[in-house]
């Protein structure tokens, strides 16, 4: 994808996902958001009525994500810029860190992601993000300690 990396929008497009992985806070993840940037996440397996986050409630939202995951990773897969555009294909891993109503703890959560970015003055004003999760299963009694790297119990 190195032709895309030219579009300066799309550069920073990457770099925004890059540090959101980091579950970058404070001045790292704002210095690419607009002071007045709308965040819209669309109906999803996982925030059924969508959200529209201002800044403030953006910037709390990665803080939440931190305490939920103990990581987690954007690739960007494609992207289209037109002017002050950008369209990206994202996918998107987090592992739980805590359970989260019939998942537990150490399970991996997927999605392929459509996000669209409008900037202004080079940041990010404004980003739509329509999530499709893969499909979530309860884990197995004794698969969420193996994939957290427990052999399922005492030995």
């Amino acid at each position: 994808m190195p032709e895309l990396h030219e579009h300066p929008n799309v550069r920073t497009a990457v770099r925004y996902h890059r540090a959101v992985s980091r579950f970058a806070a404070g001045e790292e993840l704002t210095a690419f958001l607009h002071p007045d940037t709308v965040h819209t996440q669309l109906p999803n397996l996982l925030f059924p009525d969508g959200t529209v986050r201002r800044l403030p409630e953006l910037v709390d939202a990665v803080r939440q994500g931190r305490a939920l995951l103990t990581d987690q990773h954007f690739e960007v897969m494609d992207a289209v810029a037109a002017g002050d555009r950008v369209a990206l294909e994202v996918t998107w891993s987090g592992t739980l860190a805590v359970p989260l109503g019939d998942l537990a703890a150490g399970q991996v959560l997927r999605a392929h992601v459509a996000a669209f970015l409008e900037f202004r003055d080079g940041k990010i004003i404004a980003q739509r993000n329509y999530d499709c999760y893969e499909r979530l299963r309860p884990a197995a009694s004794g698969e969420a300690d193996r994939q957290a790297g427990n052999a399922g119990g005492p030995l």
